[in-house]
């Protein structure tokens, strides 16, 4: 569909210093208008975590797009993590990685999805990043001997953050993790009261999602831990403007007025959020419960632009009338947990929405045919994707599945580490290097003789400068992150897919294909149909006698959305609709 949301903000001209996070202060030139500072909106949760308030954020950036509004949105995570790259997939989902290199929460990759605005290094800190500034301007000398506290300094510290770039849109939509009343979150609150207070009156508002948990024996919906919730919230200094209440059952207008007297917000700003079938319903489904209106209220912007829908309509109708299913398994090793593949998940159902078919996607644990046959597991499905992952353990049931898909002629996306397993598959079984393994896992286990065609990758080209790394570097971020381009071979499958010969694509990986063995794949037929500008890194590798084998380095999941789905999700899910037909 290729649609591009929300308005051109003009050219931004650069003034000023960085700030100590990167970022210059910018003003708008060429627009025609003059624009004030971004207005705010921080959405804070209770009663309990895992509200959806990513998922809220993200549909009302998509609302205020919807109105012709220009929109970023951040996430403030309370962890002492410096960020989510060394966490277990099972501990936080997975990793979202930006353009610029930042390895993010997954929350992120909803505020991209829905609003299409990429998200930046700017987008995303937790308290170890703050703490950890902190404490390297205190080596420094930078607060002159003064004792270092919490109030001022690691508040003041989280508002230059809230301050980065408040001038180049219209509304700046903050998300705090985690729950009102937890400890690690108290400075977050503290920032943001003392944020909104330094601010104009009417230039920062806050939304509160809170749980109403319905009792069966009394069939009543309580509302008591949201006035709980709310006081908590008043407690440390902070109002909610607008309450968003998640709830399995409607709230009756008895319930709705009962919580804005108790709360001391207004009736029309006490905003239900149902259950819903897909997330993509939910602009629709809060733009019909007033949400994006009622923020416009807080804010005294009337009249209020009418909002053009007409893309979520689509999105819905695309999601609800399928013409059409396909079954793709997703053989992983993080398979208990679907948040570990988020975006993955997400992206073929981009792929299903692009050719009018339902995705049902299931995931097939690795290790379940690391030393038996993965036929029993794989047979049935009509197309199979291996997604990305660190360590050896369920390599061998994925270098199976890779060729399962390829003798079988089942379509095939190997994402990064999948891509790498499809490598080592043909490098065993087609060009007779019975050895070929990965440095990642073989030297751990003490495997001498191996060939490595996977290997540590120790110096690579960023923006015309050489970074190098060595293996007993710190893993936190020093990785290969972030966007990079690729060249694509013309005629190939992967240049039909893309419709193009150059792209630029996010990278999150320390081990690459050496290019000294792609002759002696070449020649085994295994095509290296994308290649780093300088022709040093192996970017994309396909089987060019097989319906769609394709296996990249890089991770294309990263920059789907329903209105724009990704090329390679797009070809793949049509790949999978075309085998369907045969099976």
């Amino acid at each position: 569909m290729g649609w591009q949301p929300g308005p051109n903000p003009g050219i931004l001209k650069s003034r000023g210093r960085a700030s100590f996070w990167g970022s210059p202060h910018f003003e708008y030139e060429g627009t025609g208008v003059l624009l004030t500072m971004a207005r705010y909106i921080f959405i804070t949760g209770g009663v309990v975590s895992s509200l959806g308030k990513g998922l809220a954020s993200a549909a009302l950036g998509a609302l205020l797009q919807a109105r012709g509004f220009s929109v970023r949105l951040r996430k403030l995570d309370p962890y002492l993590n410096v960020d989510p790259g060394t966490m277990s997939p099972f501990e936080h989902g997975e990793v979202f990685v930006t353009d610029d290199g930042a390895e993010t929460d997954l929350d992120l990759g909803h505020y991209e999805r829905f609003t299409g605005v990429p998200a930046r290094r700017t987008d995303s800190v937790s308290s170890g990043r703050i703490y950890s500034n902190v404490l390297e301007r205190e080596r420094r000398g930078d607060y002159l001997g003064k004792t270092i506290q919490v109030v001022p300094h690691v508040t003041n510290e989280i508002k230059d953050f809230l301050a980065i770039g408040e001038n180049e849109v219209d509304f700046m939509l903050c998300e705090i993790g985690g729950t009102v009343g937890d400890i690690e979150g108290l400075p977050f609150f503290e920032a943001i009261r003392q944020f909104s207070h330094d601010k104009p009156r009417g230039q920062c508002i806050f939304m509160h999602l809170t749980l109403l948990p319905y009792l069966a024996a009394s069939g009543e919906l309580k509302t008591k831990p949201t006035q709980h919730s709310v006081k908590e919230l008043q407690s440390i200094g902070i109002a909610p403007d607008i309450l968003v209440c998640r709830s399995e059952h409607p709230i009756p207008q008895k319930e709705r007025e009962k919580i804005a007297l108790f709360c001391n917000v207004r009736k029309e700003s006490v905003v239900a959020a149902y259950d819903l079938k897909s997330i993509y319903e939910a602009p629709l489904a809060y733009h019909e419960q007033g949400l994006d209106q009622a923020v416009l209220d807080a804010f005294g912007i009337s009249p209020a632009p009418r909002p053009d829908l007409s893309i979520w309509h689509d999105v819905y109708d695309r999601i609800h009338n399928p013409e059409g299913q396909v079954r793709i398994a997703v053989v992983g090793k993080y398979t208990q947990l679907e948040d570990a593949y988020k975006s993955i998940s997400e992206a073929l159902t981009h792929g299903g929405m692009a050719n009018r078919v339902k995705v049902k996607v299931e995931w097939v644990d690795a290790e379940l045919f690391d030393t038996d046959d993965a036929a029993p597991f794989l047979e049935g499905f009509h197309a199979i994707l291996v997604p990305g992952g660190f360590g050896e353990r369920g390599t061998e049931g994925k270098i199976k599945a890779a060729a399962f898909a390829r003798e079988k002629k089942v379509p095939y996306l190997g994402i990064c580490l999948g891509m790498q397993m499809a490598v080592i598959e043909a490098a065993r079984n087609v060009a007779g290097m019975t050895t070929a393994g990965s440095q990642e896992f073989d030297h751990e286990a003490g495997k001498d003789r191996f060939e490595p065609v996977i290997f540590h990758l120790k110096e690579w080209v960023k923006d015309n400068e050489t970074i190098a790394r060595d293996v007993l570097d710190d893993k936190g971020g020093t990785m290969r992150l972030g966007a990079y381009d690729a060249v694509l071979t013309a005629g190939s499958k992967v240049a039909e897919v893309y419709g193009e010969t150059h792209i630029t694509e996010r990278h999150r990986h320390r081990y690459e294909v050496d290019v000294t063995y792609k002759d002696k794949l070449e020649a085994a037929g295994l095509c290296f149909s994308g290649m780093s500008p300088d022709g040093r890194l192996p970017e994309i590798v396909e089987w060019q006698d097989h319906p769609w084998f394709i296996g990249v380095q890089f991770h294309p999941e990263l920059k789907s959305k329903p209105f724009a789905p990704h090329p390679l999700f797009e070809g793949f899910v049509k790949a999978a609709v075309a085998n369907s037909r045969l099976v």
